[in-house]
């Protein structure tokens, strides 16, 4: 006995080649809906403690600082402190319990989306979804391309950097987003680990520059008396203060960053031993840890870094072409502690920026395979890491061409995807909370929610160029998703096809076969249907013997696309039944004969009608609603799937 699946390959033989779609198409997952992404359910054995998990995903929020203490001071001028404090209040109080909701309901990393999709079920379940994943593929691309540009800018600006590298921001930029597609094209593993340094130092790093600059502050009274006095002058009463900080807060919410990633990176959590996949509470527990963890981080460093930043650099340098431009802290750490220090700040404030840019590329990778291809609408190849690398890439090279490597410019672009996002996740709590009958929660959610539709609506009204970033992605989701699903329309869809101890009983009852099959509509049950259906398929299609079965499908959600199938077998008035309940008829119908094939070794015949009505509306019916066209395209899916005509189940219409 051998072990052995295969002949041994003859070793005098050379190795085969392997070719570059084989290549591109290696790491495609089994089935649509798995991740393939590094943020994909890991086993038990790699996952990793909540505080690990946090630095995955504070390689998004926390590189941040790397850019936001300048853009606060840019957008908001003196009053950044003050509408930090803002964005830090609406981070704890609104963000935080949102996406603390979110993890309960979605422990498994699928999100706020998922829960929308569960929520809003059927076609309009499957728009929202698809217009959300083109906010969330403007979230990630320029998060992609934004840290990029950035870490170009810490790199021209250090005073060690060679001179011709002065000036060349838009190269660097485009260099370092092909670096990242090299990584994913060959393959990203140990993410955690990179990640755990990373913030580690980088943090540090921070915590020593605003610290010193707290000193300098405080140690100078003189200039926080000009700048409080030069705030009175400007804004007048701190009525009004307060209330220009709100209006220009909506400017600050790139600091909202990283919580959809916090939920993204759960299954990498290590629960409690007494987790279970229905019950994961540890792992819960692990992400609520996490995720308050890193808001009260993140929130300590945004305001005590823009009363720093707004206090010690001068309003100038903030300007583009300043020293400060999309670097604050760094130079602050290159004024205050010297360039050495500086330099060594510049490079992790580097690293860990084009690090956020791989858990982008991870999180898009992780999003496309989770939903496009189960919702038939994404080529097969959308399954695989590799193709789907190298059309992000390619998007980054032009959005990177578009705003012109600027930091600045892609500020807006970036909060538009953040908030979006985040207001989607609070409508997703507060549906939930509806449907849990908890009232004051829901009340509570709601109001959330309306606190992030207006900060959502203000920046898109007052930025919109990610409005237009996220309609040219939403269109081209919808075009390709629709052509997509139409190209694929003959396809097999069932993922998987079981039988369950009814039905098995009829087919051991078929010794000889063929197993003959009568198509029936079940609308309607009564006894008088079958009979009028058997006696049709009789006269119409000459159907021998009277043993046979009917077979129904149950059309339930018809804007699914691949499903996993139950044949139950019934008895409706002394007629035997296999009923089925699906999305479609037709695919459905061509799985299960082939299924029934397999299974016994005989070959199935099914008996149709004719459908009435005009054949190109027929068509559009079952395109949309799974029904119409049934007898012809049930027989074209068999034809697609299985092309050795002598091994087809056969097809008769009459």
């Amino acid at each position: 006995m051998t072990t052995l699946t295969r002949v041994p390959a003859d070793p005098s033989e050379p190795p085969r080649r392997t070719t570059l779609r084989e290549w591109l198409l290696a790491d495609t997952a089994e089935r649509a809906g798995k991740q393939t992404g590094p943020h994909g359910l890991a086993d038990q054995h790699h996952r990793k403690p909540w505080w690990q998990v946090m630095c995955l995903t504070g390689v998004d929020y926390f590189s941040t600082l790397g850019y936001q203490p300048a853009i606060a001071a840019l957008a908001a001028g003196l009053l950044s402190p003050l509408a930090t404090i803002i964005l830090v209040l609406v981070t704890l109080c609104g963000a935080l319990p949102v996406y603390r909701r979110v993890a309960k309901e979605s422990p498994r990393g699928e999100g706020s989306i998922a829960m929308l999709e569960r929520l809003l079920p059927r076609w309009g379940g499957k728009l929202v979804v698809l217009v959300l994943l083109g906010f969330a593929a403007t979230d990630f691309m320029i998060t992609m391309t934004l840290s990029a540009a950035d870490a170009s800018a810490h790199l021209t600006h250090n005073p060690y950097a060679p001179d011709f590298l002065h000036g060349q921001e838009m190269v660097i930029t485009l260099a370092l987003l092909a670096g990242l597609g090299v990584v994913f094209l060959r393959g990203f593993s140990e993410a955690i680990r990179v990640a755990v340094v990373l913030v580690a130092v980088f943090l540090a790093l921070n915590l020593v520059v605003v610290l010193v600059a707290l000193l300098h502050v405080f140690a100078s009274p003189v200039m926080v008396g000009d700048w409080w006095t030069a705030l009175n002058q400007q804004h007048g009463n701190p009525i009004m203060m307060v209330a220009l900080a709100v209006l220009v807060f909506p400017k600050l919410a790139l600091g909202l960053s990283g919580f959809e990633t916090g939920v993204a990176v759960m299954p990498q959590i290590r629960g409690a031993h007494g987790d279970t996949e229905q019950n994961p509470a540890g792992r819960i527990r692990g992400a609520h840890k996490l995720l308050t963890t890193s808001a009260i981080i993140m929130s300590a460093f945004l305001v005590s870094s823009s009363l720093a930043t707004v206090i010690l650099i001068p309003a100038k340098e903030f300007e583009d072409g300043g020293q400060a431009n999309g670097r604050a802290l760094a130079y602050l750490a290159h004024e205050y502690l010297g360039n050495g220090f500086g330099t060594v700040y510049d490079v992790s404030t580097i690293a860990i920026l084009w690090f956020a840019g791989a858990s982008a590329m991870a999180g898009l990778l992780n999003l496309v395979p989770r939903y496009l291809p189960r919702y038939g609408m994404a080529p097969a190849w959308a399954r695989a890491i590799r193709p789907l690398v190298l059309v992000f890439t390619l998007i980054g090279f032009i959005i990177t061409v578009i705003f012109d490597a600027n930091v600045d410019a892609q500020g807006g672009a970036y909060a538009t995807g953040v908030l979006v996002l985040i207001t989607s996740a609070s409508v997703a709590v507060t549906l939930a909370a509806r449907t849990a009958k908890q009232r004051k929660t829901m009340m509570a959610f709601g109001l959330v929610a309306a606190v992030f539709v207006y900060t959502t609506i203000a920046n898109m009204v007052e930025r919109p160029d990610g409005l237009k970033i996220a309609i040219v992605f939403i269109a081209a989701i919808l075009v390709v998703s629709f052509a997509s699903r139409v190209r694929r329309s003959f396809e097999l869809r069932a993922t998987t096809i079981k039988l369950d101890e009814t039905a098995l009983q009829f087919l051991a009852s078929e010794d000889e076969g063929p197993i003959r099959l009568i198509a029936h509509e079940p609308k309607s049950t009564d006894a008088q249907r079958y009979i009028t259906k058997f006696k049709h398929a009789q006269l119409a299609s000459h159907l021998p013997g009277t043993d046979v079965m009917f077979v129904e499908v149950v059309v339930e959600d018809s804007s699914d696309f691949e499903e996993e199938l139950l044949v139950q077998g019934k008895i409706r008035h002394g007629y035997r039944v296999l009923e089925v309940h699906s999305g479609n008829v037709p695919n459905t119908l061509a799985a299960v004969l082939l299924h029934l094939r397999d299974v016994t070794g005989l070959m199935p015949h099914i008996y149709f009608r004719w459908t009435e009505g005009n054949p190109i509306t027929n068509l559009t019916k079952y395109l949309f609603f799974g029904e119409g066209e049934i007898a012809p395209v049930t027989r074209e899916v068999l034809r697609e799937a299985e092309p050795d005509v002598t091994r087809r189940p056969w097809v008769h219409v009459g």
